[in-house]
């Protein structure tokens, strides 16, 4: 009896695990884009619970709410994928919090009007699964670079070289 509770438990709190884990990895893929932790953190759980977001870079804040509702993770990634890719064809590599908004907005409005992500990718002139791809990528790098760094042993501290003894003089050759 309590081993079936307890796998029902588990069964049930998995799911929610990793949602939590794919929304930290979010937050974290997100944080450059967004100019901080605290304002990718806004976007991504304000675009999954359908709530205020707030950005800001300490001068300037501006909020807004998705006009989506509640969005999945998947979801959450496809508009910050497009949004990103929407910014970066504008030459805009570090945005404002204002122009990341206005960039975030202009793919939600068009998925509130029932656009799938690849018809709105499309309308950017590129592909959903090459941005999916270099967004993989991307990630791959990043988790290869950390794990590195982890493993990587801390540089061994070299011994002083030993002085040279002095050479005795040699005897006089041949004499």
């Amino acid at each position: 009896m309590f081993s079936r509770c307890f796998a029902l438990i588990a069964a049930l709190a998995l799911p929610l695990a990793a949602a939590a884990q794919n929304e930290s990895k979010l937050i974290d893929d997100y944080k450059t884009l967004a100019g901080s932790e605290a304002n990718s953190k806004s976007l991504v759980t304000g675009l999954r619970d359908g709530k205020q977001v707030t950005l800001t870079n300490g001068s300037t804040t501006t909020t807004f709410t998705p006009p989506t509702g509640k969005m999945g993770n998947g979801s959450v990634n496809h508009a910050l994928l497009l949004a990103a890719e929407s910014l970066r064809q504008k030459g805009i590599s570090s945005p404002t919090p204002e122009q990341l908004k206005t960039a975030v907005t202009g793919i939600l409005d068009q998925r509130a009007l029932h656009q799938g992500w690849g018809e709105i990718a499309q309308s950017m002139g590129v592909k959903l699964g090459d941005l999916r791809r270099n967004e993989h990528a991307d990630s791959m790098a990043r988790d290869d670079r950390r794990e590195e760094r982890a493993q990587r042993p801390e540089k061994p501290v070299r011994p002083e070289k030993p002085e040279r003894p002095e050479r005795p003089e040699h005897a006089a050759r041949g004499k």
